[in-house]
């Protein structure tokens, strides 16, 4: 018995089967991924069990068919044949946005899906694909429950000091407020931080540091405080997208005629690491370059991210645990350096060898002795989160 987690994009699906232990979620038995699902696209699927190589071959699109649905042909075959021995009982999809009517899973309804695409404008880049595949799902796997998963419901705990921007009342009153993202992750990384640090339950600061990026601190393992807010642009700066920016540059920029298309684009998809460098969104090709745009772009990041800690640290009144997790945050050593150097007034010390050696699957302190904050590594797994919320829900249910 297992519960497949998706995370469909606007160009690659996600995918893994957790299988289901007892009241519980073990670790994923199966993981791949299908890209090339754009327009006209050549879409290509690796799969394979955790830990062991994976198979990659082309998916053949029939003629006529849309890729999207050639993808998930081409996975319900290797569900059948390929594991034919794991009994999937339900299909759990990665959701960014939940609005104000869902603080936590649900299971899909056409109601459901109705109040979700309301949120469209609110993660373009996300949302709208999050819908689409949970629409192709259901016609592919009609005997199935689905249930999404928001990244906006671990923030739930938030108070109203920390979700309300301060504009018109009537405006907070329809929902415009600050939710807060990659909470799947921070779910994720908050567990972990319970097993392995005890600390944890007090002052703790996640970072998840990717082509997204958040900060999140917690007390109590609740959400006290994020960077991330109405929508997913706020806070740090990102792969492509801006974070924090003065509303007044858009006003300006709206006075030169630029149109809501046009400032969508710059702050969604041309701005961020990319914009700043004018070479690349991918941190690991901002390290490579020789070029004084690729190294103030990465000294820009870093400085931004110890601006949140610093801001979120004072929400909670100090600092215990930090914890770095996504793309860049388990796999950049360097910018971790930077910003544990940076915060070494709230008495973070890291140990050089520990933190360049952090690397692989499995939690990682990276602090030095005489630290008086620890410092983790952790690979998130927001997939198990989501497969999680599926069996608790299904659980209820029955």
């Amino acid at each position: 018995m297992s519960i497949l987690s998706v995370n469909a994009g606007s160009s690659s699906l996600k995918f893994a089967l957790y299988p289901i232990e007892g009241a519980g979620i073990a670790e994923a038995q199966v993981t791949g991924n299908i890209e090339g699902l754009e327009p006209a696209g050549q879409p290509r699927i690796s799969f394979g069990a955790t830990g062991q190589a994976k198979a990659s071959a082309v998916v053949a699109v029939q003629p006529g068919e849309d890729v999207f649905d050639a993808a998930l042909r081409t996975l319900k075959d290797l569900l059948a044949n390929r594991f034919a021995d794991v009994h999937v009982q339900a299909i759990a999809h990665r959701v960014v946005h939940g609005g104000h009517h869902f603080s936590a899973s649900v299971q899909v309804t056409p109601e459901v899906l109705t109040q979700l695409a309301t949120l469209n404008a609110l993660a373009p880049l996300h949302q709208p694909h999050n819908l689409a595949g949970i629409r192709a799902f259901a016609e592919s796997f009609p005997q199935l429950p689905q249930v999404a998963c928001f990244d906006t419901a671990f923030h739930r705990t938030l108070s109203p000091l920390e979700t309300t921007f301060a504009i018109d009342k009537s405006l907070t009153e329809r929902g415009v407020r600050r939710y807060g993202f990659h909470g799947l992750s921070y779910q994720y990384v908050s567990q972990v931080l319970q097993r392995v640090s005890s600390r944890s339950v007090n002052r703790t600061v996640m970072a998840h540091l990717g082509n997204g990026a958040s900060v999140c601190a917690t007390t109590g393992h609740a959400s006290r405080a994020t960077t991330m807010g109405f929508s997913a642009l706020d806070g740090l700066m990102m792969g492509t997208r801006s974070g924090a920016i003065d509303p007044g540059v858009l006003l300006y920029l709206m006075e030169q005629g630029w149109d809501h298309d046009k400032l969508q684009k710059l702050l969604y998809k041309q701005s961020g690491l990319l914009g700043v460098s004018g070479e690349s969104a991918d941190m690991r090709t901002l390290r490579a370059s020789t070029s004084e745009a690729a190294r103030f772009a990465t000294d820009l990041f870093a400085h931004r991210v110890v601006r949140e800690v610093g801001a979120l640290s004072a929400c909670v009144g100090g600092l215990d645990v930090l914890a770095f997790t996504g793309g860049i945050g388990e796999h950049d050593a360097v910018l971790r350096q930077q910003v544990g150097d940076a915060l070494a007034y709230l008495g973070v010390r890291l140990d050089a060898a520990r933190n360049r050696e952090a690397w692989g699957d499995t939690p990682q302190a990276i602090h030095a002795e005489a630290s008086e904050v620890e410092v983790w590594v952790i690979p998130t797994d927001e997939g198990r989160v989501a497969a999680q919320e599926a069996l608790l829900l299904l659980a209820l249910a029955r």
